[in-house]
Protein backbone atom coordinates (compact mmCIF):
# COMPACT_ATOMS: atom_id res chain seq x y z
CA UNK A 1 0.00 0.00 0.00
CA UNK A 2 1.29 3.44 -0.84
CA UNK A 3 2.07 5.57 2.18
CA UNK A 4 -0.39 8.42 1.81
CA UNK A 5 0.75 9.83 5.13
CA UNK A 6 3.98 11.14 3.65
CA UNK A 7 2.53 12.55 0.44
CA UNK A 8 3.75 16.11 -0.20
CA UNK A 9 1.73 18.77 1.56
CA UNK A 10 2.65 22.45 1.33
CA UNK A 11 1.59 23.01 4.94
CA UNK A 12 3.67 20.14 6.30
CA UNK A 13 7.09 21.25 7.54
CA UNK A 14 10.30 19.46 6.69
CA UNK A 15 12.03 17.44 7.95
CA UNK A 16 9.44 14.88 8.93
CA UNK A 17 10.07 12.07 11.40
CA UNK A 18 8.20 8.97 10.31
CA UNK A 19 7.86 5.71 12.21
CA UNK A 20 8.72 2.56 10.27
CA UNK A 21 6.98 0.26 10.83
CA UNK A 22 3.97 2.17 12.13
CA UNK A 23 3.08 1.52 15.77
CA UNK A 24 0.62 -1.21 16.67
CA UNK A 25 -0.16 0.28 20.09
CA UNK A 26 -0.61 3.72 21.61
CA UNK A 27 2.33 3.14 23.99
CA UNK A 28 4.67 2.65 21.01
CA UNK A 29 3.36 5.84 19.40
CA UNK A 30 3.85 7.80 22.63
CA UNK A 31 7.46 6.62 22.85
CA UNK A 32 8.15 7.77 19.29
CA UNK A 33 6.39 11.09 19.94
CA UNK A 34 8.45 11.66 23.09
CA UNK A 35 11.69 10.93 21.23
CA UNK A 36 10.64 13.32 18.46
CA UNK A 37 9.88 16.09 20.96
CA UNK A 38 13.23 15.52 22.71
CA UNK A 39 15.05 15.89 19.39
CA UNK A 40 13.71 19.39 18.73
CA UNK A 41 15.83 22.50 19.22
CA UNK A 42 14.55 24.63 20.75
CA UNK A 43 12.49 22.16 22.74
CA UNK A 44 8.72 22.54 22.90
CA UNK A 45 7.12 23.52 26.20
CA UNK A 46 6.33 20.81 28.74
CA UNK A 47 2.63 21.43 28.15
CA UNK A 48 3.10 21.02 24.39
CA UNK A 49 4.88 17.69 24.91
CA UNK A 50 2.12 16.43 27.24
CA UNK A 51 -0.52 17.49 24.71
CA UNK A 52 1.43 15.81 21.89
CA UNK A 53 1.64 12.52 23.80
CA UNK A 54 -2.07 12.58 24.64
CA UNK A 55 -3.11 13.51 21.10
CA UNK A 56 -0.95 10.79 19.54
CA UNK A 57 -2.27 8.25 22.02
CA UNK A 58 -5.88 9.10 21.18
CA UNK A 59 -5.36 9.13 17.39
CA UNK A 60 -3.52 5.80 17.40
CA UNK A 61 -6.02 4.20 19.79
CA UNK A 62 -8.89 5.33 17.56
CA UNK A 63 -7.15 4.02 14.42
CA UNK A 64 -6.52 0.62 15.99
CA UNK A 65 -9.98 0.38 17.55
CA UNK A 66 -12.06 1.61 14.61
CA UNK A 67 -9.90 0.86 11.54
CA UNK A 68 -7.88 -2.14 12.71
CA UNK A 69 -4.42 -0.59 12.45
CA UNK A 70 -2.23 2.44 11.86
CA UNK A 71 -0.71 2.44 8.37
CA UNK A 72 1.58 5.44 8.93
CA UNK A 73 2.61 7.85 11.68
CA UNK A 74 4.71 10.97 11.14
CA UNK A 75 5.72 14.06 13.08
CA UNK A 76 6.88 17.52 12.08
CA UNK A 77 7.51 20.88 13.70
CA UNK A 78 8.05 24.51 12.89
CA UNK A 79 8.62 27.54 15.09
CA UNK A 80 5.04 27.69 16.37
CA UNK A 81 3.50 24.22 15.97
CA UNK A 82 3.95 20.49 16.37
CA UNK A 83 2.36 18.35 13.66
CA UNK A 84 1.09 14.78 13.73
CA UNK A 85 -0.12 12.61 10.85
CA UNK A 86 -1.87 9.32 11.48
CA UNK A 87 -3.06 7.18 8.58
CA UNK A 88 -5.32 4.14 8.80
CA UNK A 89 -6.99 1.82 6.27
CA UNK A 90 -10.58 2.93 6.91
CA UNK A 91 -12.26 5.63 4.80
CA UNK A 92 -14.70 6.31 7.66
CA UNK A 93 -14.32 9.69 9.30
CA UNK A 94 -14.23 9.92 13.10
CA UNK A 95 -17.68 10.34 14.59
CA UNK A 96 -18.67 12.53 17.47
CA UNK A 97 -20.34 10.28 20.06
CA UNK A 98 -21.83 10.84 23.45
CA UNK A 99 -19.07 9.79 25.87
CA UNK A 100 -19.82 6.72 27.97
CA UNK A 101 -19.22 7.87 31.54
CA UNK A 102 -18.80 4.25 32.67
CA UNK A 103 -15.75 3.98 30.40
CA UNK A 104 -17.03 0.84 28.69
CA UNK A 105 -17.74 2.29 25.24
CA UNK A 106 -15.40 5.29 25.08
CA UNK A 107 -16.43 8.36 23.13
CA UNK A 108 -13.84 10.68 24.70
CA UNK A 109 -11.00 10.42 22.18
CA UNK A 110 -12.22 12.43 19.21
CA UNK A 111 -13.50 15.39 21.27
CA UNK A 112 -10.19 15.39 23.13
CA UNK A 113 -8.24 15.48 19.85
CA UNK A 114 -10.33 18.43 18.69
CA UNK A 115 -9.74 20.31 21.95
CA UNK A 116 -5.98 19.73 22.03
CA UNK A 117 -5.27 20.54 18.39
CA UNK A 118 -5.10 24.00 16.90
CA UNK A 119 -6.30 22.48 13.62
CA UNK A 120 -7.40 19.01 12.50
CA UNK A 121 -7.74 17.98 8.86
CA UNK A 122 -9.04 14.65 7.57
CA UNK A 123 -8.15 13.52 4.07
CA UNK A 124 -9.66 10.49 2.41
CA UNK A 125 -7.55 8.57 -0.08
CA UNK A 126 -9.75 6.21 -2.16
CA UNK A 127 -8.68 2.63 -1.70
CA UNK A 128 -6.11 3.59 0.94
CA UNK A 129 -8.13 4.87 3.88
CA UNK A 130 -7.67 8.26 5.50
CA UNK A 131 -5.03 10.53 6.96
CA UNK A 132 -5.67 12.72 9.99
CA UNK A 133 -3.38 15.74 10.30
CA UNK A 134 -3.29 17.66 13.56
CA UNK A 135 -1.39 20.79 14.54
CA UNK A 136 -0.72 21.67 18.17
CA UNK A 137 0.74 24.84 19.66
CA UNK A 138 4.45 24.41 20.32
Amino acid sequence: MSDSCTAPDPRWPEPVTETVPPPAKAAEARAVAAAFAESLDPPPSATAVQDLLLLVSELVTNAVRHAGSVTALAFGADATSLYVRVADPSPDRPQQRVPDLTGAAGGFGWPLVQRLARKVTIRNHPGQGKVILAALPR
